[in-house]
């Protein structure tokens, strides 16, 4: 009978996947936000959420733990500053995962990792900013009334 193992391994060997969990790990607590695949999100989700559990401890002994875990100083000072203030509170469940599309090369699905009081709007153009036709095309008649309604506002202002 297959029993089922705890963790994923990624296509990796033990220190590879050590060094791509904890990689992740640091972008995610830099950033607040990282697109990568399914399956590592939800690895770095137990990886992360183990890391400010201990963090929200405060001390010393945990900052050195965390570190050499992480290694890396700006994902640990960012953790302590900012994070543990800001999530404090929380009894866990710091991390969201929301699913995307699949990816156009490979087809692996892809999905969204974010600590969750840092949501962090997508930075898409919304289509509210882009100009009308008539705007555009020269020979138009609201094209032409544009013009002289701004100087009707500019000679009643003087």
């Amino acid at each position: 009978m297959r029993k089922v193992k705890p963790a994923r391994k990624l296509g990796r060997t033990a220190a590879h996947r050590k060094a791509t969990l904890s990689n992740l790990s640091t972008q995610l607590l830099i950033y607040k936000r990282i697109e990568t695949t399914e399956a590592k999100a939800k690895e770095t989700r137990k990886v992360v959420e183990k890391i400010i559990t201990k963090a929200k401890k405060g001390t010393l002994h945990a900052q050195r733990e965390i570190f050499s875990a992480l290694r890396d100083k700006e994902a640990v000072r960012t953790l302590f500053e900012e994070i543990v203030g800001r999530i404090g509170s929380r009894n866990g469940g710091y991390t969201r995962i929301i699913k995307l599309c699949p990816r156009y090369g490979d087809a692996a699905k892809m999905a969204v990792i974010e600590l969750v009081d840092y949501s962090v709007a997508p930075t898409t153009k919304l289509k509210s900013t882009k100009q009308d036709r008539a705007k555009r095309v020269k020979g138009s008649k609201q094209a032409e009334a544009q013009p002289e309604v701004s100087k009707g506002t500019d000679e009643a202002a003087e």
